[in-house]
């Protein structure tokens, strides 16, 4: 971001510009000691903010006397321009420096411009402390986004789903899946409903240990809030069942994925065989490759290497040239065809393996 102040008597003209983007205003300030006046520190906040950006600003000033150039700091313009009893500061000039300070996860310095504004007499709203939330549950401070959390609704402040989400992030972060799916009915009893992160971030954490029943309220949730599940969702509701060793259970939801229209990706083939080899089912897996096959599916790289995988630990390798082609070597995907249904690959096993299926 390069900042350009020329001077025309007792005026400057004042342009931002980052990339193709440039902000231009006419201030007033004095020559001699280049006071921050309200105006200008004004400028500088939204232009920092329309800009995005919190980082070194380069700030040529063209001036009667010689050129010199100065290197300053955005927010440090900003803490400077608070403590100038000419300016005039509200809530949300704090509230955009205190924000800034979260996303860089400085929160001694949010913390410190928060308790200025107080210290000054400012009355806060949920929009400073729905940032503060966001902050500390970044952040992982939990106990200081519940204090937070329950001053909002202390003071009688409104809640919306910009504090409920980063508040069920930071029990998804600490392990705390009840309190953060509590937050959620929470939410729905007042029609008010997460966006799809928070949903899915809940989901993968349901997922990832197994949580069959939590993930499928989850899930459930989320279609009663009207998102439409997508492949990636309904992959971690899979994925739940498998890692629950509930084979049929994942099978029932891929089948539904299905019915629904949606075409299953090569990660929810791999879950299925991954739970089918976790049950040692394997004619069940290899009735479910035929059925793809039938409708045109095929069988991409991860699911392809579970299978792989799982014939060479039953000693079988051989008997993959029957089902497999080659792998293409051109292609970053390597599909992978199988064999006709009335080819069925178990019954060519030897007999001490086949009998197990």
């Amino acid at each position: 971001m390069n900042i350009c102040v020329l001077n025309s008597g007792n005026k400057f003209i004042m342009s931002v510009s980052f990339g193709t983007h440039v902000y231009s205003s006419t201030l007033r300030f004095s020559q001699k000691c280049f006071i921050l006046t309200h105006e200008l520190v004004s400028f500088f906040l939204h232009a920092c903010n329309v800009l995005s950006t919190i980082n070194h600003l380069n700030l040529p000033l063209l001036l009667p006397e010689p050129k010199f150039y100065c290197t300053i700091n955005a927010s440090q313009v900003m803490e400077l321009a608070l403590v100038q009893e000419s300016f005039e500061a509200n809530v949300r000039d704090y509230t955009k420096i205190i924000d800034g300070y979260g996303k860089k996860n400085r929160l001694h310095d949010a913390e410190s411009v928060f308790q200025t504004m107080k210290n000054r007499g400012f009355t806060y709203d949920q929009v400073i402390l729905t940032a503060m939330i966001q902050m500390y549950s970044k952040a992982g401070c939990l106990r200081q986004a519940e204090a937070t959390f329950e001053e909002i609704k202390l003071l009688g402040l409104p809640l919306d789903k910009r504090a409920y989400g980063p508040m069920i992030m930071g029990y998804v972060r600490a392990g705390m899946l009840s309190h953060g799916e509590c937050l959620l009915r929470e939410m729905e009893a007042q029609e008010i409903y997460a966006g799809r992160e928070v949903y899915k971030a809940l989901s993968r954490a349901y997922s990832t240990i197994g949580d069959r029943k939590g993930a499928q309220r989850v899930f459930d949730a989320i279609k009663f809030a009207g998102i439409a599940p997508d492949i990636k969702l309904c992959a971690l509701l899979i994925n739940a069942y498998a890692v629950a060793g509930q084979s049929d259970g994942a099978r029932s939801v891929f089948e539904n994925l299905r019915n629904a229209g949606i075409e299953p990706s090569d990660k929810c083939v791999a879950l299925m065989l991954a739970a089918y080899e976790k049950e040692n089912k394997f004619k069940k897996a290899l009735d479910l490759l035929i059925d793809l096959e039938k409708e045109g599916i095929m069988v991409g790289k991860e699911a392809s290497e579970i299978l792989v995988g799982w014939f060479r630990r039953l000693g079988v390798v051989g008997e993959v040239e029957l089902v497999l082609r080659e792998y293409s070597a051109e292609e970053v995907k390597c599909e992978i065809h199988f064999i006709p249904s009335e080819v069925h690959l178990w019954k060519t096993l030897p007999w001490e393996i086949g009998q197990n299926f």
